[in-house]
């Protein structure tokens, strides 16, 4: 399978999105209003919408949520330990980590809904949903406690408004109770969720910064490592030591090898923090799972042929 050929479509709306941010009239002004639009609206009604199409089997899905957690968890404690390393210790200053910790193991979720849909089409995009609805909450949770201790702000008040916080334990809650979204109103909704992805990757192009990484390049390099080397190296070898079938091994490499959040920077700045260095590295993230994305899922079918 050639997965660049694959994943151009979903780089190619970035690509676009930071064209036009950059040299149209729909300049960063208009992209902030896309953003809160697509963070608040649009993508938790996404989420929603893709836990509740069909009924979870989690008895059968949970080797899947095991290895998510156990990745999130990997990459939460592998971004945490990073001031803490002998010979980067001198290099982070605290506060900084504080805000770009999240960028080693956050993941861009329009993007992997795209890719998994592109991958394994319905099946694939609930697949993914459901390591988003298992994981984004306790990897928000993980992004926000390391600046809510810094800025002495209220963790549980920053948690419970996060909207991808809502979208899918809402969602998850709803399929849990044997409930979905009526007929009627189902075609609206798929067509919210639509938007949501081409207006997420779009955005998520548009918000490509580079200029303030010329400081602390260690502590953006070690993340990076770490959300684009580490992880799916872990990936691998959870899908060969848990014997994955295919198609769920697929999802698994693809998720852990996905671009950092495009809502690190936002998090980071309504916080108070340097928004423009964590959207550098957002950028360099995005850049990054052009070649991660391939190599990871290439990697998987050349080690373990049998999938």
């Amino acid at each position: 399978m050639n997965y660049v050929q694959l994943l151009f479509p979903d780089f190619a709306l970035i690509l676009a999105g930071f064209l036009v941010c950059r040299y149209t009239a729909l300049n960063r002004t208009v992209w902030n209003q896309v953003d809160a639009l697509v963070y608040y609206f649009l993508l938790p009604v996404l989420l929603f919408q893709s836990m509740t199409r069909s009924t979870l089997d989690l008895r059968a899905a949970s080797e899947l949520i095991g290895a998510g957690w156990l990745l999130s968890g990997c990459g939460v404690l592998m971004s945490y330990a990073v001031p803490r390393l002998p010979w980067l210790r001198r290099h982070v200053e605290l506060r900084q980590h504080a805000a770009c910790a999240q960028v080693g193991f956050r993941f861009n979720s329009f993007i992997g809904l795209a890719l998994a849909q592109s991958l394994a089409g319905p099946q694939g995009l609930q697949m993914i949903a459901i390591l988003v609805g298992v994981c984004v909450p306790a990897t928000n949770a993980a992004a926000i406690w390391p600046m809510v201790r810094h800025a002495q702000a209220g963790f549980v008040r920053e948690l419970t408004r996060n909207p991808m916080i809502i979208g899918t334990g809402s969602g998850l809650l709803a399929n849990l109770l044997g409930l979905h979204i009526p007929l009627w109103l189902e075609p609206s909704c798929s067509r919210i969720s639509a938007a949501a992805l081409a207006l997420g990757l779009l955005a998520a192009g548009a918000g490509m910064q580079i200029g303030a990484l010329t400081r602390a390049k260690a502590l953006g390099l070690a993340l990076l490592s770490i959300r684009h080397l580490l992880t799916p190296a872990l990936a691998l070898l959870l899908c060969w030591l848990l014997g994955l079938a295919a198609l769920p091994a697929t999802v698994l490499v693809a998720f852990s090898a996905l671009p950092t959040a495009s809502t690190c920077y936002v998090l980071a700045a309504r916080m108070g923090y340097d928004g423009a260095y964590v959207a550098g590295l957002v950028t360099l993230s995005t850049l990054a799972g052009m070649f991660s994305l391939p190599l990871a899922l290439g990697l998987l079918h050349s080690l373990l042929p049998g999938l």
